[in-house]
């Protein structure tokens, strides 16, 4: 049976499954065939009484164009051609993700994002696409993650040896901005129906002390990711630090005209949710960090940080996933009413993509799959969700996104940023507090008119229970 109040709130969200599955590489996998693609519709279901009818799906730009600018591959995107028609037979609402990471070889030998063509050439591959598939693709979305092919690999040399050149990388920010932007016009001029946006890493979290640098250090996570975006998408201005310094315009890569090309107005905004962070400024790391914990493994993540003016630790006492992420379920609601806080109407409609799926992985006491547990942990993160909602923030999508993509990454780097306790052995399992069995802290909030003290601008820190009992 479906939740009344959740329903209510959640009208005319799209629910969906996105996945890095790439329709241009054979053989395309058909939806029905995941385990996980049949829980998590149930899932929803269960909960809010709606079809999960969208499936998006990457097009594969290595595949599409393998040898070179102005050359396809005419049996790839027949692939496509099928995918799309297939999807479209099982009732299902296409969408299309033009890069998932990857570029063609011959973009990643001539430098990749580092060079300001690439922006160009991802323009020229949106187009054909949005006169291929214009007419069947019902969401764009240019890249399921800024972050990741400019900061991740360019900045801290997270997806290859030799690869992460610190500052110096910072222009591939500013090409892929400047790509989206492009692809956006370019997908228009095509005559794309359907709504065309981009996928930013959602990054939020909590200070971990009430000691006020802990607070700034927060801040300043948050500035280099999330502003570091969203500023020039939102504000035509690339990210200020407080010294009143613009580290992207430093490098030299800004020519007149790009930050109105990067600010092209977009009919959605992919949130990517992972995680929230528990954040500390560098000086108070002794304070907060076991002296084992010290000489571990996140230190490898804090060197890279701790320049920035922020480090990263454990959350106490909280439960976490296989993965090391804290199952913390009001933090997805917590990340998005600070991005209204910073840019309130500015933001364009919000689709959700929840990455947060580690909790499917968790098993009752016999060893199977504890479905109630699961559901009722995705019932908190939705209640909390729908607080905002209810209280005027537009969402208009929530996506999962497949656990068995991206797996290298998942298991190496999320343990890594984690935050979670202790190392090498299981964390604890502490009871599930009972506020999320009934519905989470704004289950109340869903109802005509709201629940007592939600604001879209919450207090620094934002509804701190961190797992309480």
């Amino acid at each position: 049976m479906s939740d009344g109040s959740l329903h209510e709130s959640f009208r005319g969200v799209d629910w969906g499954v996105a996945t890095a599955d790439t329709i241009a590489a054979p053989p395309p996998p058909p939806p029905e065939q995941g385990g996980h693609f049949r829980q998590w519709t149930e899932d929803i279901r269960q909960l809010v009484g709606a079809p999960v009818d969208a499936h998006r799906m990457v097009a594969g730009w290595p595949q599409l164009q393998p040898d070179g600018p102005g050359t396809w591959d005419r049996d790839a995107l027949d692939r496509c051609d099928r995918a799309l028609d297939s999807l479209i037979g099982r009732g299902l609402r296409p969408g299309l993700t033009l890069l998932h990471r990857s570029l063609p070889p011959w973009l990643d030998a001539d430098g990749g994002w580092l060079a300001r063509d690439t922006a160009e050439h991802f323009a020229a591959y949106a187009a054909e696409l949005g006169r291929r598939f214009g007419d069947r693709v019902e969401r764009w979305i240019t890249s399921t993650d800024l972050a990741g092919p400019t900061l991740a690999d360019h900045v801290a040399g997270m997806y290859g040896p030799g690869r992460g050149i610190g500052r110096a990388g910072l222009p591939t920010v500013h090409h892929i901005l400047l790509a989206n932007g492009l692809a956006a016009q370019a997908l228009r001029a095509a005559g794309a129906s359907g709504r065309i946006g981009t996928t930013i890493t959602l990054v939020g979290g909590y200070p971990a002390t009430d000691d006020p640098f802990d607070r700034l250090a927060l801040e300043r996570l948050e500035s280099w990711t999330n502003r570091l975006f969203l500023d020039p998408m939102l504000l035509g201005e690339h990210m200020v630090t407080e010294e009143d310094i613009s580290p992207v315009e430093a490098t030299g890569c800004v020519r007149p005209g790009d930050l109105d090309i990067i600010a092209t107005a977009q009919d959605v905004l992919g949130l990517s949710w992972h995680t929230p962070f528990r954040v500390t400024a560098p000086e108070n790391l002794p304070r907060v960090l076991p002296t084992t914990k010290c000489l571990s493994a996140l230190n490898e993540v804090n060197r890279l940080l701790v320049g920035l003016g922020f480090a990263i630790v454990p959350f106490d006492d909280v439960e976490t996933t296989a993965y090391g992420w804290p199952i913390l379920p009001e933090g997805l609601a917590d990340a998005v009413a600070g991005l209204h806080d910073l840019y309130g109407d500015l933001l364009p409609p919000l689709s959700i993509v929840d990455n947060g799926m580690g909790d499917l992985d968790l098993v009752d006491e016999t060893g199977r799959c504890d479905d109630a547990r699961r559901r009722a942990l995705l019932r908190a993160r939705l209640s909390w969700l729908a607080g905002l909602v209810a209280a005027g923030v537009d969402v208009c999508g929530y996506e999962y996104w497949s656990v068995l993509d991206n797996l290298e990454a998942k298991f190496r780097y999320t343990r890594l940023y984690s935050m979670a306790v202790p190392d090498h052995e299981p964390p604890p399992r502490p009871p599930m507090p009972s506020d999320w069995v009934h519905g989470g802290a704004f289950a109340d909030a869903a109802a005509p008119g709201g629940g007592p003290g939600l604001t879209l601008v919450p207090a620094v820190p934002r509804a701190q229970r961190l797992g309480a009992p």
